[in-house]
């Protein structure tokens, strides 16, 4: 029985996890998700694999092929319900809210006439996001009330369903940087901050970065909301605000490939001993000989 590594295409993220589990002579596989088929009413109870760590693109291609592989008693990592969590913004949220983890205020709403009643609460500007995505895509600020009815009227008739259900939430003066701290097996490893002169400060969006110690307050806000979702192997982003730090999104895939020179951590290695050590019966293990 081996571990199945489930990627899309590869970067630089899963090869140097895959380099990390060869070094250590683990028995892996390596899954094209756009090969992957998973039988969901299976003849025999008995899975291809015991464990699978799914590094997809995308959140539905990760989701489901993790749903459908636990119901076969295989070991995911992350688990479908952190997975699922952390995948929409609304349900992050919500977990976030029932552990009393500071975050911002937001509201939900259904119609482009509810979303800006929300926004005139929050006052301009505030932020829309949609509930599933990634990388900054689709987060809009809007300063005044036309620019939101035009973006939600935008959203409402050009986008699919999930465009409808609009997440809006306060606006936070960010003094121009953010920090990202990678939380595994329920530890703070490592963090940085995401310094831009733009609102976004995504390093998908250029955002620059510089390490970010990981103690005191932003460990356990970060520890804090990992915890919420369902732990495992995270990216947590937090904002400072007058209150103190705020938890802005938890990732159940985050990239670290900018991560591992300036905080100095070896951030995939550490990702590869908690999945190994993790499992039931101890790492999944063979002769370096026999490592592909």
């Amino acid at each position: 029985m081996t571990l199945a590594f489930i990627t899309s295409r590869l970067r630089v993220e899963e090869k140097l996890l895959l380099q990390e589990l060869e070094a250590r002579g683990a028995a892996f596989e390596r899954v094209d998700d756009a090969r992957l088929r998973l039988d969901l009413v299976p003849e025999s109870g008995e899975a291809p694999w015991s464990a699978a760590w799914n590094r997809s693109l995308a959140f539905g291609r990760t989701l489901y092929a993790t749903e459908a592989l636990e119901a076969r008693g295989v070991t995911c990592f992350n688990s479908a319900h952190v997975t699922r969590t952390c995948g929409d913004k609304v349900l992050t949220s919500l977990a976030l809210a029932a552990a009393s983890v500071p975050s911002l205020r937001t509201e939900v709403c259904f119609t482009p006439e509810a979303a800006l009643e929300a926004a005139e609460r929050f006052g301009y500007p505030c932020v829309l996001k949609p509930v599933v995505g990634s990388w900054g895509r689709l987060v809009a600020r809007l300063d005044t009330r036309a620019a939101a009815e035009a973006v939600f009227e935008d959203r409402a008739v050009l986008g699919s369903w999930q465009h409808s259900v609009f997440y809006v939430q306060e606006y936070v003066e960010k003094k121009g940087r953010d920090a990202r701290v990678f939380v595994v097996g329920g530890e703070a490893i490592a963090g940085i901050w995401r310094t831009s002169e733009h609102w976004i400060t995504n390093t998908a969006q250029g955002g620059s970065v510089s390490r970010c110690e990981v103690g005191g307050e932003i460990a356990e806000v970060a520890e804090a909301a990992a915890a919420a979702v369902g732990g495992g192997i995270l990216a947590v982003d937090l904002v400072e605000t007058t209150n103190g730090l705020a938890a802005l999104e938890v990732n159940h895939s985050g990239e670290f490939r900018n991560s591992i020179a300036p905080t100095g951590v070896d951030i995939p290695g550490a990702m590869v001993d908690h999945v190994l050590g993790s499992l039931s019966n101890g790492p999944i293990l063979r002769p370096m000989e026999a490592v592909r």
